[in-house]
């Protein structure tokens, strides 16, 4: 027996019960991009018509949608496969972040609150800037601001070449993150300062420090490039990762799963800079997986590429490319195979802002055993708590198997 579980990162399906404390009540990613597209308004090159996810359609997201929202968006009715079963997950996590989400997927809800850096500007402490600048040997930072990466890399790019100051900026996560300029700053240098300020941020319980680097010219523009990396807060308890680790099971991890869990108990690790070149991992990754094993693999472009930027029609087109690839891993599943295709957040494109939404998540499975319906769940740990008892694993001291 093999499990796999796949996350769509972001890929939302309703606001939570809990939305409002979030600022998110009425927040719908994939229902939201379903109506634009039944209207017509996401015509263009990339895509036309009605949102189209026939597979997802068949693995019952359609219905998950229902069980969130009580509708299913247009485009999405039809009938579900036989095999597959569906349901939705709340969050019990406080975060409405990706290591919160990945964590609790993984059987390990957050119970305690990250800290975050308040929307003034500057949003960093003097001393903890300070001390990043002697530690690191800099010169300064450019930035101390809440923004999108795409749009301060645009407005100080050129500015970090000259001076040779990294760009310092968060977000609505819990996040410390960090630009520079590949080639002119280096590569090598980047990730040398992410882990000073990684040992620094750790006193305020600070989720991640984020490397990004980006290339290009003043004349040109900048664009950020595939070595991104995270330094993350180590989980503080086993997940279903470390339990498969300790029966010395095969662990495949695609794209960024390895730095949310930060490398531990990550197996062999398959990073990718696309959707569609992470696809190309998992289907490796399936192929290699050994009887016994967990492949663990998170899509990240959903959430970075077009839900941060509101991209609505780039969503689509998205979620419409990853379906149309599912056949090629449906049909590598043997009949003892568990597949757990979820998500570990939202994030809108039709919303205000540029941050995660605060949503139920669907659960898609496909199972060579008879299984009972999933229905709505409390948490996004039944899933890992799922798993490991496929795998025949000890039990995880969260979550209830479906």
């Amino acid at each position: 027996m093999r499990a796999m579980i796949l996350v769509m990162d972001s890929v939302g399906i309703g606001g939570a019960p809990d939305a409002a404390r979030y600022g998110d009540l009425g927040a719908d990613t994939v229902g939201h991009i379903a109506e634009v597209c039944a209207r017509g308004r996401s015509d263009g090159e990339q895509r036309s018509g009605p949102l189209h996810l026939p597979h997802l359609v068949n693995l019952g997201l359609g219905e998950a949608c229902c069980l969130a929202t009580g509708r299913r968006p247009p485009g999405l009715e039809g009938a579900v496969h036989p095999a597959a079963q569906f349901g939705c997950a709340c969050e019990q996590s406080r975060g409405k972040d990706t290591p919160s989400g990945h964590w609790e997927i993984a059987g390990l809800p957050v119970t305690v609150d990250w800290g975050y850096f308040p929307r003034t500007v500057p949003c960093f402490p003097r001393e903890l800037i300070a001390a990043f600048c002697e530690q690191a040997r800099l010169p300064g930072i450019l930035g101390n601001c809440h923004a999108s990466g795409t749009e301060i890399i645009a407005r100080l790019g050129s500015m970090q070449m000259t001076t040779g100051q990294p760009i310092c900026y968060t977000s609505a996560d819990s996040v410390f993150q960090i630009a520079a300029h590949e080639e002119s700053f280096g590569l090598d240098r980047l990730y040398e300062i992410c882990t000073v300020a990684r040992r620094l941020v750790d006193p305020l319980n600070i989720g991640r420090v984020i490397a990004r680097p980006f290339v290009g010219t003043p004349a040109e523009g900048f664009h950020r490039t595939a070595n991104r990396r995270d330094y993350s807060v180590p989980p503080p308890q086993d997940t279903v990762l470390d339990l498969a680790e300790q029966a010395d099971r095969d662990i495949v991890s695609i794209g960024k799963i390895a730095d949310i869990f930060s490398h531990r108990a990550t197996g062999l690790n398959k990073k990718a800079a696309s959707n569609d070149a992470l696809f190309d991992r998992t289907l490796e990754g399936c192929d290699q997986l050994r009887d016994g094993g967990l492949l663990f693999a998170n899509f990240v472009d959903f959430d970075t590429v077009y839900g941060h930027r509101r991209d609505v029609i780039g969503y689509a087109a998205a979620l419409e490319a990853f379906d149309r690839r599912l056949p090629e891993l449906l049909t590598r599943l043997k009949p003892d195979d568990l597949l757990v295709i979820t998500a570990d957040h939202g994030c809108d494109p039709t919303w205000t802002g540029s941050d995660h939404t605060r949503e139920q998540v669907p659960v898609l499975v496909v199972c060579g055993k008879e299984m009972p319906a999933i229905g709505r769940r409390s948490g996004f740990a039944d899933v890992g708590a799922t798993v490991g008892r496929h795998l025949e694993l000890p039990p995880l001291l969260h979550g209830t198997p479906f």
